[in-house]
């Protein structure tokens, strides 16, 4: 205050001076909004233990696990291995998918599609088949077939299963796509490729 008013005396113009820090103080306002945001997100998670360490989480379509939950941002490591330091806001105003905040299993599923033709029966228990000799695939909640649709080409079926390994699930899927494969080669079972019939009108 005693600096301003000493070069008010002097004659120094302070209308532009005042007129810059205005604007400088909007900006710095709306930065520390944002900063002060984060922290009472921060404060909101670590209370309300709406996120925890070790969550399989999906946020703007990314999913990783939570390794770190600070006061301002947290961070999550996704299945590539690769950290993300999201801001706490995030959390709080976005629409978050917390895959393990209830359960520490899941259910996941893999589709396939077999030639018209196919014995049905014979697929559903070959697929049942696959699911009980993965390791990583629980029985306390029973595997089951989905006879989902009749496609264009092709009878499609869903695999319902459980697991706990959420974070790598997708190891698990493909582990299962090769045992399908396999499966329905021994038992001469088609997966069919799409086919389109072209006439041709002269």
């Amino acid at each position: 205050l005693i600096v301003l008013i000493s070069l008010d005396a002097v004659g120094f113009k302070l209308t532009f001076l005042l007129a810059g820090s205005a604007a400088l103080f909007v900006g710095i306002g709306l930065g520390i909004q944002k900063i002060f945001q984060d922290i009472m997100a921060g404060l909101i998670i670590l209370f309300g233990k709406t996120v925890k360490i070790d969550d399989i989480i999906e946020v703007d379509g990314i999913i990783g696990k939570v390794t770190d939950i600070g006061f301002r941002v947290s961070t999550i490591i996704t299945r590539d291995d690769i950290d993300i330091i999201v801001p706490n806001s995030k959390f709080v105003n976005d629409n978050v998918i917390n895959w393990s905040h209830h359960e520490h299993m899941t259910r996941f599923k893999v589709s396939v599609g077999v030639a018209y033709g196919s014995d049905v029966q014979l697929v559903k228990k070959l697929l049942l088949d696959c699911a009980e000799k993965h390791p990583e695939i629980l029985m306390k909640n029973k595997p089951f077939v989905r006879f989902s649709d009749f496609g264009d080409s092709s009878l499609n079926f869903e695999l319902y299963f459980w697991s706990s390994n959420i974070f790598r699930v997708e190891n698990i899927m493909s582990d299962l796509r090769f045992m399908i494969d396999d499966a329905f080669r021994k038992n001469q079972v088609t997966i069919p490729f799409p086919q389109r019939d072209v006439h041709i009108i002269d």
